[in-house]
């Protein structure tokens, strides 16, 4: 991500990958130490992307968005609001409700109250250049313990949940999921252009 975007130029097309990691905690800038539990085993890996400690593993499906924000016209806030908005719609699309939370980047499903519940997407970018790098991770079908190595995002005590404990054993392939944010995502930027 890093080489991609520092060789950018003005004509170069924005891109979104679409991965899945193998287990690993990776710290955002903001990351205090008192936020690391218990990792273990699984690798801690610093990144520059903003943020706070996050799980990425298995059954995630992550979104890196290298995007030009200068070429749409996007402020570092408006693009995080519409990444968050990519991810309430895929979930909608699969009868899942979803909010933000004031001042958490990040998707959350709707609680009882209509405030933010359990957390379900994971957002931490990097901007070099007018250029965004890193993105967005979805939680489809992982397993969930290692956030309780942690305090994800910095919140201590913070419920994270992902598609299969919401829809049951039968939620759609993590595939399936990926392309859909993937193409969400890719219509909500080109929106913008």
């Amino acid at each position: 991500m890093r080489a991609f975007t520092a060789g950018r130029d003005a004509g170069t097309p924005d891109e979104i990958w679409l991965v899945e990691h193998p287990p690993v905690f990776t710290l955002g800038l903001a990351t205090r130490p008192e936020h690391l539990l218990a990792t273990g085993d699984i690798p801690v890996v610093q990144t520059e992307r903003g943020g706070q400690v996050t799980y990425h593993g298995p059954g995630q499906a992550l979104a890196y968005t290298l995007v030009d924000l200068r070429r749409h016209g996007l402020m570092v806030r408006e693009f995080v609001r519409l990444i968050e908005q990519a991810v309430i719609e895929v979930l909608a699309d699969l009868g899942l409700t979803a909010v933000r939370r004031e001042g958490a980047p990040g998707v959350y499903l709707s609680a009882p109250d209509r405030g933010a519940g359990a957390k379900i997407a994971s957002i931490g970018i990097k901007v070099s250049r007018g250029c965004t790098y890193h993105g967005v991770a979805l939680n489809v079908a992982m397993d969930l313990e290692p956030f309780s190595r942690i305090d994800p995002c910095g919140y201590p005590g913070l419920a994270v949940t992902d598609l299969r404990s919401q829809l049951g054993p039968a939620t759609l392939a993590m595939e399936t999921v990926a392309t859909l944010l993937g193409e969400k995502l890719a219509d909500l930027i080109e929106g913008k252009a």
